[in-house]
């Protein structure tokens, strides 16, 4: 670490000291730039930095002829990107396998492989395996945590102050995202870091990630279509409409999946699964995903705009601030045993998110940029989907919640319903 780092506590910390307990070797995925390799530093013994172009010819040598020697340190052992060299996924399951002993690896990864039947073993009960996201507000020091979800699923609600924002900051923070390199850093150098991230994206990775070219132009247009659909179930069928509005120029159906699924191993973008609950109306449930970039920024860099144009802008606003407060959720939740769906059905009730913990409880929120009109809105959709699940089949829902973006409070509402600002929030 450079001279005067200081580490910014990850909710995922956690999770990995737990998981090296637990399991032989540790994979730690998510997208660039988000801090996996930092926060497996942290807990790692020995590191080798695999992406270090110095050693990659020595690196491939060894990989093909001695793999056992890069395995070679004190435990647990950090191989940082070791999808550059696959030969090691079944190369620490063997070490795994005949030592019996957990906490011995810690894999990062910036990408999935680049193709399948490169590693023979999956690593089923040998492998737990972490996902990593750019910084929630709770981790980069911007919510006050008085209010938290896995409290609100063990016990009463209380009352609780937020970290207050205006909305044009909370527009600044949707734009600079949750990169830890940004955390710290002067309005205008923090912003610059997810235009960096796009430009890296479109001009290398989306090319790395699978050998195969992709027009930059292309990927571009395709990152502005995904932004402006940020939180809808559009097919690629909409996506292409709505890319051949702003351009001439189209692709087909199989290239943009070819484009989407680069983006996927990228980490790039995380799409929301549909909830299926039992009901007890007829309505079918739409089981398409909800579309979402793993971080609000990247979404405002691709559309080219700023702090200033979101606060002109509210319909973008309330789309993007929606992104910022999944991902934070989608952290939060994970920390507590979780996930995080969404709700549509025939009838055209939405529900943004349902967070569905594994010991079957579960929780119905909306998310609002805040204001009486918007919040008395969120509160009838999650009352009239409440109404519709059959609770003779399934547990009733734990708590009802509203995040919004601004409010000094977070309270309960006399028909129950929870109204937290995301500023307040916590795992």
């Amino acid at each position: 670490m450079e001279s005067g780092f200081k580490y910014k506590k990850r909710v995922v910390d956690d999770e990995l000291s737990l998981q090296l307990e637990a399991a032989g070797m540790v994979l730690v995925e998510g997208p660039k730039w988000c801090g996996k390799t930092t926060t497996s530093l942290q807990q790692a013994q020995s590191v080798i930095y695999l992406d270090n172009p110095q050693e990659a010819i020595e690196y491939a040598r060894l990989a093909e002829m001695d793999v056992q020697q890069l395995l070679k340190g004190q435990s647990p052992r950090l191989l940082d990107e070791w999808q550059n060299f696959p030969q090691l996924w079944d190369a620490c399951r063997f070490v795994v396998d005949r030592s019996n002993k957990d906490g011995l690896f810690i894999l990062t990864g910036s990408t999935r492989l680049k193709k399948k039947g490169l590693v023979s073993h999956t690593g089923t009960g040998r492998v737990g395996r972490i996902k990593m996201r750019p910084m929630s507000l709770w981790e980069s020091g911007e919510s006050s945590g008085e209010v938290s979800l896995g409290q609100l699923f063990n016990g009463p609600f209380k009352s609780a102050s937020a970290m207050q924002r205006s909305l044009s900051e909370i527009c600044y923070l949707v734009c600079r995202g949750g990169w830890p390199k940004a955390i710290g850093k002067s309005e205008r150098t923090a912003l610059k870091q997810a235009y960096n991230y796009v430009d890296a994206l479109v001009t290398t990775d989306i090319n790395d990630v699978d050998d195969v070219y992709r027009s930059e132009a292309n990927t571009r247009r395709l990152l502005r279509s995904y932004a402006r659909l940020q939180g809808s179930q559009a097919p690629i069928s909409t996506i292409i409409k709505d890319m051949k509005a702003n351009d001439d120029n189209t692709l087909s159906d199989t290239t943009i999946a070819s484009y989407l699924n680069a983006l996927r191993a990228l980490f790039v973008i995380e799409d929301m699964a549909a909830w299926n609950p039992n009901l007890r109306s007829k309505a079918s449930i739409r089981t398409s995903d909800t579309r979402y970039f793993v971080d609000p920024s990247i979404a405002a860099a691709a559309l080219g705009i700023g702090p200033a144009d979101l606060m002109k802008d509210m319909n973008t606003l309330g789309f993007l601030f929606e992104t910022m407060a999944v991902r934070d959720l989608r952290v939060y939740a994970e920390a507590n045993d979780g996930q995080v769906f969404h709700y549509r059905d025939s009838n055209n009730l939405e529900c943004d998110t349902i967070i569905h913990l594994r010991n079957g409880h579960y929780a119905l929120v909306e998310i609002k940029l805040g204001g009486e009109t918007l919040i008395n809105e969120g509160a009838k959709n999650l009352l009239l989907l409440e109404k519709k699940i059959d609770t003779s089949k399934m547990n009733a829902p734990s708590f009802k919640m509203i995040i919004t973006a601004v409010g000094q409070y977070a309270y309960c509402r006399e028909d129950g319903i929870y109204v937290v600002p995301l500023t307040s929030l916590r795992p």
